[in-house]
């Protein structure tokens, strides 16, 4: 990572880095609204694209974009080696479901709090908690609702099983996710206006509290993960 000396402004050059710490990306040059987190460990690609205060990346594990400000690279180090997507079959992402859940579960323990675009513990929003929780076992999902319902295999309610994902949302697009645990109850994490502020779980029932009730309205279908993603930008 080289310096300009004269505006003493980082410069970085394209390439591939890895986090030191845990980072915020934004959604905008300005940094002014969080779109997703990296935790420490994981790698993304520095672009050409620089701005006065930020510069574009692309986080390597779902090739979701972003901005970091300048502030924040040094929590960036040249990846000495390049990121390698893991490869899963059916059968083994089956029997790592039961960490999944429990990942959630043990999230929802401590003292958390909804964050739009959160990704590292103790706040997620909805997407994030999933794409997390997968990712502690080493099976990456893309990072938003949407992008989730279409990488997974559509099943119906009638065939959920534990470790599934459930969508809501319009009848155009999927906003919100959670994970299907058993008996028609799922986690996840949801907001302040119709949620819960944090991790909870609900049931998917017209019977069920205003909160369960509320989702249940919007509710889209299922999914089950059966492959980790593969990085389609290089």
């Amino acid at each position: 990572m080289s310096f300009n000396l004269k505006s003493k402004i980082p410069n970085p050059k394209s390439g591939e880095y890895q986090c030191l710490a845990d980072l915020n990306l934004y959604d905008s040059p300005e940094c002014t609204r969080l779109a997703t987190q990296a935790t420490s460990g994981r790698h993304l690609r520095v672009t050409s694209n620089q701005q006065d205060s930020a510069v574009e990346v692309n986080l390597s594990e779902d090739d979701y974009p972003g901005w970091v400000s300048f502030s924040d690279l040094g929590l960036l180090q040249p990846a000495t080696v390049p990121y390698r997507a893991a490869t899963f079959s059916e059968s083994e992402i089956k029997k790592l479901l039961t960490e999944v859940i429990d990942f959630t579960q043990k999230a929802m323990q401590q003292s958390n709090y909804y964050l739009w675009g959160g990704t590292v513990g103790p706040n997620y929003d909805c997407s994030g908690l999933m794409q997390a929780a997968f990712a502690s076992v080493g099976i990456w999902l893309p990072r938003d609702a949407y992008q989730q319902e279409n990488f997974t295999q559509v099943v119906t309610v009638a065939q959920l099983e534990p470790g599934d994902l459930v969508f809501f949302g319009t009848p155009q697009k999927a906003t919100h996710v959670g994970l299907y645990l058993a008996d028609g109850y799922y986690i996840h994490s949801s907001g302040k206006d119709q949620g819960r502020n944090g991790i909870g779980i609900d049931i998917l029932s017209e019977n069920g509290d205003m909160v369960s009730q509320s989702y249940y309205r919007q509710l889209r279908g299922a999914g089950r993960v059966i492959k980790s993603y593969k990085p389609q930008k290089r």
